[in-house]
């Protein structure tokens, strides 16, 4: 692989832009960087995936139960969702390039509603199955799309500031879905939990509607086709620093989606706490993300290069990940659930440092292909998500064994990624890549 940024692009409009319409492209940029309703819909687009996952959670072993099916079963209507997420990015992502990043995200977010609304009928676990991929697959559009947005409009140490601010609105997700999920299960069924995630998914329909502009413009859209897509997407993989960024970034996910998947089993059924307690639990795990991505943003970023305190965000995630398969696995003898949950708010807690820097540092790389570049990164996280899902349950609901199993053996591919194809100690400027060649 290259290790500078990928030679070959698809070409772009190379009109000229009058100096008016550069004046107002300008005045228009300037507007959104200061818009404070644009950060909040980006933020809840980014939000997606933990409220359509996070907010089902504590309804796990009900589903289970009501559709006479066994847990792991039931957690490939996480793997679905997942799986659908990331395969929707690698099509929606070159798509936004093309044609822009507001009618993709518009398309996506209806079908996510409807697809929302069907799931809170299924009477069966293969068509819940089936709609949470289709969910997944039209929920994606806001993932990778919001992603692209922010690379249109920031670079450098901005963007990175921009991706942890992000987190005081996505962070939030985390710990309001739970909350909101192991509520409603006290006034209804696990139905009632998708018919307000349709309502959510209604509102920010509306809101992108409303309220975010079209932030690539036409002469900065690629006009080839799916041939020169692939063709962009393989000099993006060609580029040895953005594939190491967007493995570890994968692998780091994975150990959160393993912790995701797993924990309202290790949580309810192991160490034997209520929905609510579970959700209180989550909810202080995505406190410490928040907290420590607002730490990364304001005080880290701009002082100490983001190597190093990605450096430290995935050694803590190691340390963490080694010790809760210590206790899982009785070294220690017989543990409680507050050690376990000290480690887990730990783990949490670094993924803070980890997946914005992760982020920033792949899309500093490509300023041609932001679309693209962010389905590749959304994909890979996703799809290596979806992998470490049913393995936390492989042994059954008696065991945290399998989750930290799982969670270390992500972590420790996670630092190999970085050390061995990264190598921030041979960078000296991994923000600049090369001009697209024009076809």
């Amino acid at each position: 692989m290259s290790e500078r940024g990928p030679a070959t692009a698809p070409s772009h409009d190379s009109s000229p832009e009058s100096p008016s319409a550069t004046a107002a492209t300008a005045s228009l940029t300037r507007a959104r960087r200061t818009s404070l309703l644009v950060t909040f819909i980006l933020g809840g687009l980014t939000a997606l995936p933990p409220l359509s996952m996070d907010m089902y959670l504590p309804a796990l072993p009900q589903v289970t139960d009501a559709l006479n099916s066994p847990a792991a079963t039931i957690q490939l209507t996480l793997t679905a969702c997942l799986a659908g997420m990331a395969l929707g990015q690698l099509v929606i992502g070159p798509m936004s390039d093309k044609w822009g990043r507001r009618r993709p995200l518009l398309v996506g977010m209806v079908v996510y509603v409807l697809a929302t609304a069907i799931c809170a009928l299924a009477p069966t676990a293969e068509l819940l199955i089936s709609f949470r991929l289709l969910q997944g697959l039209a929920g994606a559009a806001g993932v990778v799309i919001a992603r692209a947005v922010v690379r249109d409009l920031y670079d450098g140490d901005e963007m990175a500031r921009f991706f942890s601010t992000l987190m005081l609105i996505s962070g939030a997700a985390p710990i309001v879905a739970p909350l909101i999920g192991g509520q409603v299960l006290r006034f209804a069924d696990w139905r009632g939990v998708f018919v307000v995630l349709t309502g959510v998914g209604t509102v920010l329909t509306l809101m992108v509607w409303r309220g975010l502009d079209e932030t690539l413009p036409p002469e900065r859209r690629h006009t080839g086709g799916v041939g020169s897509a692939l063709r962009t997407m393989r000099g993006l993989l060609g580029d040895r620093v953005f594939t190491g960024y967007t493995l570890t970034g994968g692998f780091a996910f994975a150990v959160l989606f393993s912790y995701i998947s797993a924990s309202p089993f290790v949580v309810q059924e192991i160490y034997g706490a209520s929905p609510q307690t579970f959700s209180l639990l989550f909810g202080l795990n995505s406190v410490g993300l928040i907290v420590v991505g607002q730490i990364n943003g304001k005080l880290l970023v701009g002082r100490v290069r983001l190597d190093r305190v990605l450096a430290v965000g995935l050694a803590v995630v190691l340390v963490s990940a080694v010790s809760l398969l210590l206790m899982a696995t009785g070294v220690f003898g017989e543990v409680g659930l507050t050690p376990i949950a000290t480690a887990l708010f730990v783990l949490m807690s670094a993924m803070g440092i980890v997946l914005p820097n992760t982020n920033a540092q792949a899309l500093m790389r490509t300023p041609h292909a932001a679309g693209s570049a962010s389905a590749l990164l959304g994909t890979t996280s996703f799809l290596v998500g979806a992998i470490a899902s049913p393995l936390v349950g492989i042994a059954g609901e008696d065991t945290a064994v399998p989750m930290a199993l799982v969670q270390l053996v992500c972590a420790m591919l996670s630092v190999s990624c970085f050390l061995a194809l990264c190598r921030p100690w041979q960078q000296r400027d991994a923000h600049t890549a090369p001009a697209p060649a024009k076809d």
